[in-house]
């Protein structure tokens, strides 16, 4: 069902509509109200942690009756030059993670992807080509994105995808009814560490591990990771104190296909 946003945004343009049909003179202001409106929307399609547009998880669902857990997710790969060591700091701590992979680079690099799966992680997601005008895209654009992320991952894992996320997190009103039919989650975050941005690691971290606590949907990147002065991707620096971090309170990073199932 669409959302009270989209409902209120079709009243708006039925209103503006029926309003110039029966006094021509108030066109003025029946395209202020249907300007406003597209201005909200877009507004709702650049705030990434927004619901107004759709479900999106911005936190492990507390119906899912699992506590003392977190989701790591990692973005933009997989990339051959950090990935590998992702993972190994991963199973030093014996730790799951979500990866929203690129379709287009899971076909480039399928053992690397295969290797993903085959250590205990999930592999979800993140579109084909990782476009940066994604948000701008019509229902038939996002579609083609979406669903042959899902085919590439599929053909690579063998293992379709449960959950999206959209590329820098951005979206219009036309990505709910694309997900709803490839039976996809919206998944943001709770916080994000701004690592393709920052080369300093202890910043990156601080924005991560304030306040933890369960539920929490953490997000880093293996693909375009910032790197530190010494030419060291971010998130290298990063995970490992992560990990600590999520110990010393007790809390254990597990994938979102664990929390749906949970909420099934």
């Amino acid at each position: 069902m669409p959302s009270p946003l989209l409902w209120a945004s079709g009243a708006v343009h039925l209103g503006a509509t029926a309003a110039v049909l029966a006094r021509p003179h108030a066109w003025p202001w029946a395209l202020g109200a249907v300007a406003a409106n597209h201005v909200g929307l877009a507004a709702a399609g650049l705030w990434p942690r927004s619901r107004l547009l759709g479900p999106n998880w911005i936190r492990l669902p507390a119906q899912a009756g699992i506590t003392g857990v977190v989701a790591i997710t990692i973005d933009d790969g997989p990339e051959p030059d950090v990935t590998p060591q992702v993972l190994a700091r991963l199973a030093e701590y014996r730790a799951c993670a979500t990866f929203f992979c690129v379709g287009e680079r899971v076909l480039r690099y399928p053992d690397l992807a295969q290797e993903i799966v085959r250590r205990g992680h999930a592999i979800e997601n993140h579109s084909q080509r990782h476009r940066h005008n994604f948000s701008l895209l019509g229902p038939m654009g996002m579609s083609v994105e979406i669903s042959r992320a899902q085919e590439s991952i599929f053909l690579v894992t063998g293992s379709r995808p449960r959950f999206f996320r959209a590329p820098a997190g951005l979206r219009n009103p036309f990505l709910d009814p694309v997900l709803v039919r490839l039976k996809l989650q919206l998944a943001s975050w709770t916080r994000r560490g701004f690592d393709t941005v920052n080369g300093d690691a202890d910043a990156v971290f601080r924005r991560l591990a304030n306040r933890l606590q369960t539920g929490d949907i953490l997000l880093l990147h293996d693909g375009h990771a910032a790197r530190s002065r010494s030419g060291k991707p971010v998130i290298l620096d990063v995970l490992p104190r992560l990990l600590d971090a999520l110990n010393s309170k007790g809390l254990t990073p597990v994938t979102l296909r664990s929390a749906l199932a949970g909420k099934s």
